[in-house]
């Protein structure tokens, strides 16, 4: 078994983005909860902080395993455009990639089982049972994406599956870890974390969509038509930053607490160059920036609100 071609298939490009959530969330969770214990500690120093982390990393990667599995063995990905998938270029079995879900599934569940008694001890029970189902809900979704015949992101619904997974869970969820309550206010961030997430999504949907149409993936891109999923995406990021802006002004305190509009720089530039792409190949190299922006703005967005 070849170690190297498991971690191709990890796809490590996409765990900066898939952690910018529980960043955010974390940022502004401890922030409460030290401000009301008038003992600052930063996210660093907080187990809560690391295992949220890891438990994320853990999803991801699954979804990344069951995502390669999935298109490989419907032969999605035969003529693919980017990173080569390791089960439709034949160098990982379907049988092996399926023992490797199994593998992550495991060793994420035990560390979501350390986050939630971290975090909530024996006192909160059903806070306990609640994030356990949470848990077990990602790692459906995470499956459920491409595997099986009622794959939902060969129908149209892996934006609805981003949007609420990576932004609301992810955002709201690690707020909660820290906190135990909701503040409603906490859900505008992650809409803009839910919604940048998405434009990746759609990213990839825009370069794939030729190769989709012809496997019957019936991505919102495929359904909508290029131009039609052109508008779509800039209403993604337009979107994105009205949330945080209105949050933050919400409550203005010092000019820094709009440093996170630094990260719409490159998002910007995106819009351009979406706007005027006619080679869907030549998206590829978008899909990174706008990963890598989304998790700037998570932690540029984070320290203006603690700073």
């Amino acid at each position: 078994m070849d170690v190297k071609s498991f971690i191709k298939a990890a796809r490590l490009r996409t765990l900066p983005l898939s952690v910018a959530g529980i960043i955010v969330g974390s940022f502004l969770g401890n922030n409460d909860l030290t401000f009301a214990n008038t003992v600052k500690v930063t996210i660093l120093e907080t187990p809560i902080f690391w295992l949220a982390i890891l438990t994320t990393i853990g999803f991801q990667v699954l979804s990344n395993f069951a995502n390669d599995y999935g298109d490989g063995i419907k032969g999605s990905d035969k003529n693919r455009t980017g990173e080569a998938r390791m089960v439709a270029s034949g160098v990982i079995t379907p049988k092996q990639m399926k023992s490797a879900m199994i593998w992550t599934t495991s060793i994420t569940l035990i560390i979501a089982f350390m986050l939630i008694y971290v975090a909530f001890g024996s006192d909160n029970f059903g806070y306990s049972i609640l994030f356990f189902a949470l848990g077990i809900a990602s790692i459906t979704a995470a499956i459920k994406y491409t595997v099986g015949k009622s794959a939902y992101g060969y129908s149209g619904f892996g934006d609805v599956f981003v949007f609420v997974f990576f932004g609301l869970v992810s955002v709201v969820g690690s707020y909660f870890l820290y906190t135990k309550f909701i503040n409603f206010e906490i859900f505008l961030p992650a809409i803009s974390i839910g919604l940048l997430s998405t434009a990746v999504l759609n990213l990839n949907n825009l370069r794939d969509r030729e190769e989709d149409l012809k496997n019957d993936k019936n991505t919102l891109v495929v359904k909508l038509g290029t131009e039609k999923a052109k508008k779509y995406h800039y209403f993604l990021i337009i979107g994105a930053l009205i949330s945080a802006l209105i949050y933050v002004f919400l409550d203005v305190k010092m000019v820094y607490q709009f440093i996170f509009l630094v990260a719409f720089i490159p998002l910007f530039k995106n819009i351009k160059t979406v706007a005027a792409n006619s080679i869907p190949a030549a998206l590829d190299s978008e899909l990174k920036k706008v990963a890598l922006s989304t998790f700037l703005f998570a932690i540029l967005f984070g320290i203006g609100q603690i700073l």
